[in-house]
């Protein structure tokens, strides 16, 4: 075939373009940068991106798409305080922003009009960081072949946070008019300064470490969901299961951190083995429960206290 008389294509990720196919023989492009949607084979050959995201893929999306939501949520509540019964009204409305963010990404990511998408396989972290991997042939001159190897995991996320930004600068500042009324006129729109901040940081954490937290993810899931429902919970002074009933507000906090921590589970086992996979997620309450049983012997007034008597 033509391949064996043209040159070796240099690079780990250059590769070359098919130009025309005549019956079973394929002509070549020159060596160089494959177009989008396509990466090279083990042939240094561009093919078309032809499968769809595996369940880990999807998992790493998710996560990827909970990112936004989860900071909405809480900076509305941070800065919503205690006078404010908007809160709820800004808590739907910044899910159904990253919802229909999340599902207009999806129909215009190809094939266009559809929710499925045509990706390629994530083999190694190297796919992720092409441009590291230009080769200088001479060490003079380098040959750019940076192209999306993860097609389209990398650029996906940032058309979504893209979605999300403008759905919340169309619909948040109205709603925030219309119903904070409790809340002085400077600390009603914080929420929505605060996105104007999270979001480029997002997108810098996307463009910088996507790759490694595609790998990451699950672990960075499971730490932090323990260590925000402990933070919560001392914050809250819940020390038994009564206090937790007082508030509706601390359940769903309670319920909202086993839900990821269930997501995490999910994402490091990918539930491959059911059978095996699936009983770990009776794990999900354990870290709320051993709270709760040893709170009372961590008070710290009753620590010192015991301190000042053994004095």
């Amino acid at each position: 075939t033509a391949v064996d008389i043209q040159p070796a294509c240099l690079g780990l990720y250059c590769g070359r373009t098919v130009l025309s196919i005549n019956g079973s023989v394929e002509t070549y492009g020159e060596c160089g940068v494959c177009p989008r949607g396509q990466r090279t084979d083990d042939n240094k050959i561009c093919r078309e991106c032809v499968g769809s995201p595996d369940r880990y893929d999807w998992l790493y999306l998710g996560f990827m798409a909970m990112l936004p939501l989860i900071l909405h949520w809480f900076f509305i509540e941070w800065y919503s305080g205690k006078k404010s019964s908007s809160a709820f009204l800004q808590h739907i409305t910044a899910l159904f922003e990253c919802s229909v963010a999340a599902i207009v990404t999806l129909l215009v990511s190809d094939p266009v009009g559809s929710l499925r998408i045509r990706s390629c396989k994530v083999k190694k972290l190297s796919d992720w960081y092409t441009m590291l991997y230009n080769p200088s042939p001479d060490y003079i001159t380098t040959v750019h072949c940076t192209h999306e190897a993860v097609y389209p995991l990398y650029t996906i996320v940032f058309i979504y946070y893209a979605f999300c930004l403008v759905l919340m600068m169309l619909l948040r500042p109205l709603l925030v008019k219309k119903i904070a009324c409790g809340l002085g006129k400077s600390d009603r729109f914080k929420s929505i300064y605060a996105a104007l901040y999270f979001f480029p940081i997002l997108t810098v954490l996307q463009a910088v470490g996507g790759g490694l937290l595609y790998y990451a993810f699950p672990y960075i899931i499971l730490v932090l969901s323990l260590v925000t429902l402990a933070v919560y919970m001392s914050a809250s002074e819940v020390e038994s299961f009564k206090d937790l009933l007082v508030r509706k507000k601390r359940l769903v906090v309670l319920f909202s951190h086993w839900l990821l921590h269930a997501y995490g589970i999910i994402s490091i086992s990918k539930l491959d083995k059911l059978e095996q996979d699936l009983p770990l997620l009776a794990l999900v309450p354990a870290p709320a429960l051993f709270y709760l049983l040893t709170a009372k012997y961590t008070e710290p007034s009753r620590i010192l206290s015991e301190g000042g008597n053994g004095h």
